[in-house]
């Protein structure tokens, strides 16, 4: 009985940790994409001669950002 009940408080607090990773996890993503690979896209797309099509994106995205609540 205390084998079985340590076993479901152990999935229990291993799940959490989990849940808590995977979250960590996806707010390291957005900051990396965010601060590191828009802007690298960005300027390869104005070097690339694309102006047209990033200057879309970088307003998009502005617009977003400005009116998104946190």
């Amino acid at each position: 009985m205390m084998t079985l009940i340590f076993f479901i408080l152990a999935i229990a607090v291993f799940g959490n940790l989990l849940r808590l990773a995977i979250r960590m996890a996806w707010g390291i993503t957005k900051l990396v994409c965010s601060f590191l690979i828009l802007p690298i896209i960005l300027i390869a797309l104005v070097f690339g001669g694309l102006l047209y099509l990033a200057f879309p994106i970088l307003v998009i995205v502005g617009l977003v950002s400005l009116f998104k609540k946190a």
